[in-house]
C-alpha cells in the first residue's frame, strides 16, 4: 500500500494560504527559496537585503547581521547597521580534506576578517561577510565541492555523526551513510544554483526525488512550497561516545554493532532545545528511543520521520512548530505508528546500548588500523590568530603538510585524523609552534566548556557568551582549585540567549543569557547528555553566579559519592528538581 494515497493517514501538505502563518505564506510565495534575493544582492541604496529576503537566505545557510557594538552609535550618525553576513557550511559530519581546509581557510582571510568559527553541528561558520563577496565566497567553496544549502532554515539541516577519533569501520561506515542522509534530505530547487552560481533554471528537468514523495512537485517532490514547518536535525551517534548529543536531535540514530560490524540502530525521536523566557509553552525536550532499524532501512526512515513532522507540524503557530511539540501533541507511540505505517514495516525493539561521555577525548589516540589521531582543543571554537596563539594560522600550517583528513567535532573542536606514526612529529612540531596543543593544565570544565557566537554578531543575542564564558570560566577555577576539582569533568555551557545553540539545557552547569550581564543558571544536567537540567537562579549577574557555584561546587566536593558526576549530585542532593519530561522544564 502506498501510504501516501491514504487520505486518511496522510493529509495534503497544500493547505490554504489563508490557513498559514505568516512564514509559511511567505515560503509558499517564494517561488521556491528564490524571492527578490537577486534583486535585493544587486541594490546599491543598501547594504542588507530585505526582511523576506533574509529569511529566505537562511535555506541558503545564510544570515544577515550587524555588528551590534557599533549599532547604537550608527544610529546617532543616522547610519543604517552595518550589515554583514553569517555564511554556514554545510559539512555532513564534520568531515574535510586538507585541500578544502586550505580553500575554507583562504576566504576566511579574504572575506571574514580573519576569523572562522567552528559550530556545535560541526562545521564552519564565517562572519562579517560583506554582500558584494557572497557569490564568489560560494563559487570558490564549489570548486572545492563544498555548498552552503539547507545550513539554515526550515528543512533538513547539516547532519551530524561521532567522530570519536577511536576510529574504526564502523566510524567510517555511519559517516558514509550520515552524508548519504545529508544529500539525500537537501532541498532540491534549484534556485540555489541559479543565484550563487547563475545557471540557467532547466527547462523541464527534475530533480531525482526523494522517495515517499507525498505530492508531485517539479522544484521540491518532497518538501513542497512551505518546506518543514521549522529546522529540523539529524544526528548519528556511535556509542560509548554522545559526542552529537543524540537526544537534542529531532531524528537521532544510535548505532547498534555486533562482533566489530555495523548492524543498524536504535532510532530517537522529537529532541530539541529551544525555548522562550516567559513561554511555559516553550520548552526542550529530549528525544525518545522508538524502536530498532537495519542500517539499509535509514533512508526511508529519514523520509517517514520528516514526512510526519511535514504533514502534521504546526504551521499556525511558529513558536510551537518544531517536531518536539507534534511529538508531545500527538503522543509518542501515534507518531511511532505514523511512521511505521509510511514505512511499511514496524520498528524491532531497541537494542541495548551505553553512552558514558558527550565530551571530547582530547591528545592522541590510535585507531584500530594502527594510523593516530590528535584532538585539539580550540576553546568555543575561534580559530584567529593572537599573540603568542596564531591558531588560523596554525591549521593552516598542518593543512599543507598533512596527508589524512581533519574532523569537526560537536564540541567545537578539531580533530587531526589518519595520521601515519612516521608522520607524527612534523605535526607535533607545527602545532607546538603555533600553540595548538596547549591544553594540559586547563581546568577539565574549561575542557567541557562551550558557547554560542552571541555578540557582537547574533540577531537574537541578550548577553555575552562566546567573549565572556571563557573569562567566567578563570574564575570559577578558583573555586574549583580550592575544592580539589581541577580535574573533574563537568559540562559548562553558555548561550547568550534562550535558543540553545550551545545545547545548554542538557549541561551539568548552564548559563542562559536574559540581558547584559545577566544569565539564568541551570544544574543538574545528565553528563552524557541523558538528563534536562533545571534553573537554579533567574536573571542573575556574575556575582551571585559566582557565589551559586561555590556553595554547590563545595557541596559536591564534600558529599559526593564516589565516582559521582556534578549532575548526578545536584539531583541527589535536592539542589534541583529532576525533570523528567520536557513540558514540565518550565514548572
Amino acid at each position: 500500500m502506498d501510504p501516501h494515497k491514504d487520505t486518511d493517514r496522510s493529509r495534503d501538505r497544500s493547505q490554504p494560504l489563508e490557513n498559514l502563518g505568516p512564514d509559511e505564506t511567505m515560503k509558499a510565495e517564494s517561488n521556491y527559496l528564490r524571492g527578490t534575493i537577486e534583486q535585493s544582492l544587486a541594490d546599491e541604496v543598501t547594504a542588507g537585503v530585505t526582511e523576506t529576503d533574509n529569511k529566505l537566505l537562511k535555506f541558503h545557510g545564510m544570515y544577515q547581521q550587524d555588528d551590534r557594538d557599533i549599532r547604537d552609535e550608527r544610529r546617532r550618525q543616522k547610519l543604517e547597521p552595518e550589515y554583514t553576513f553569517m555564511v554556514r557550511l554545510r559539512l555532513p559530519g564534520g568531515v574535510v580534506s586538507p585541500g578544502q581546509w586550505l580553500a575554507i581557510d583562504d576566504l576566511a582571510r579574504r572575506f571574514g576578517r580573519d576569523s572562522l568559527r567552528l559550530t556545535t553541528r560541526q562545521t564552519f561558520q564565517y562572519h562579517y561577510v560583506d554582500r558584494q563577496n557572497l557569490q564568489t565566497l560560494l563559487n570558490e567553496l564549489r570548486e572545492v565541492l563544498i555548498d552552503t544549502k539547507a545550513a539554515c532554515g526550515d528543512d533538513s539541516r547539516g547532519v551530524m555523526a561521532t567522530v570519536n577519533p577511536n576510529l574504526s569501520a564502523i566510524h567510517s561506515q555511519v559517516y558514509a551513510i550520515a552524508s548519504e542522509a545529508s544529500d539525500h534530505a537537501v532541498h532540491r530547487t534549484t534556485g540555489y544554483e541559479e543565484i550563487w552560481y547563475q545557471e540557467e533554471r532547466p527547462a523541464g528537468e527534475k530533480k531525482a526525488p526523494l522517495k515517499q514523495v507525498a505530492a508531485e512537485d517539479e522544484q521540491e517532490p518532497f518538501y513542497g512550497k512551505t518546506y518543514m514547518p521549522r529546522k529540523f536535525k539529524i544526528g548519528f551517534a556511535v556509542p560509548p561516545s554522545n559526542d552529537i548529543d543524540v537526544y537534542s536531535q529531532d531524528l537521532g540514530f544510535i548505532a547498534v554493532a555486533e562482533d566489530g560490524e555495523l548492524k543498524g540502530f536504535n532510532v530517537a525521536i522529537g529532541g530539541g532545545m529551544g525555548r522562550t523566557d516567559r513561554a511555559p509553552e516553550t520548552y526542550p525536550r529530549l528525544a525518545d528511543v522508538i524502536g530498532y532499524v537495519d542500517a539499509d532501512q535509514v533512508i526511508p526512515v529519514v523520509d517517514a520521520v520528516m514526512s510526519v513532522q511535514r504533514d502534521f507540524g504546526d504551521r499556525t503557530n511558529r513558536a510551537h512548530a518544531r517536531f518536539k511539540y507534534t511529538v508531545d501533541d500527538k503522543g509518542v507511540d501515534w507518531i511511532k505508528a505514523e511512521i511505521e505505517h509510511r514505512l511499511g514495516f514496524d520498528f524491532g525493539p531497541a537494542s541495548p546500548f551505553e553512552f558514558t561521555s558527550n565530551g571530547d577525548p582530547l591528545g592522541w589516540v590510535k585507531g584500530e588500523d594502527g594510523r593516530e589521531h590528535c584532538t585539539l582543543f580550540i576553546q568555543n571554537g575561534r580559530l584567529t590568530n593572537q599573540p603568542g596563539k596564531p591558531l588560523l594560522d596554525g591549521m593552516k600550517a598542518l593543512a599543507e603538510i598533512h596527508k589524512g583528513s581533519f574532523l569537526c567535532t560537536p564540541n567545537q573542536n578539531v580533530i587531526i585524523a589518519d595520521v601515519e606514526p612516521e608522520d607524527r612529529p612534523a605535526i607535533e612540531a607545527v602545532l607546538k609552534e603555533h600553540g595548538l596543543g596547549e591544553f594540559e593544565g586547563a581546568s577539565a570544565l574549561r575542557l567541557n566548556s562551550m558557547a554560542c557566537v552571541a555578540f557582537p554578531t547574533c540577531a537574537l543575542a541578550m548577553a555575552e557568551s562566546e567573549r565572556y564564558l571563557p573569562d567566567l570560566i578563570t574564575k570559577v577555577d578558583a573555586i574549583l582549585d580550592a575544592n580539589g576539582l581541577r580535574e573533574e569533568p563537568i559540562t559548562i555551557r553558555m548561550t547568550g540567549c534562550p535558543n540553545g545553540c550551545a545545547r545548554p539545557y542538557i549541561a551539568e552547569i548552564a548559563l542562559t543569557g536574559r540581558a547584559p550581564g545577566k544569565y539564568n543558571l541551570y544544574f543538574g544536567g545528565g553528563f552524557h547528555g541523558q538528563r534536562l537540567n533545571k534553573m537554579y537562579l533567574e536573571n542573575v549577574g556574575e556575582e551571585a553566579i559566582l557565589e551559586a557555584l561555590e556553595e554547590t561546587l563545595g557541596r559536591y566536593a564534600e558529599e559526593r559519592e564516589p565516582d559521582e558526576r556534578f549532575g548526578d549530585f545536584a539531583i541527589r542532593a535536592g539542589i534541583v528538581p529532576e525533570v523528567k519530561e520536557g513540558r514540565f522544564f518550565n514548572d
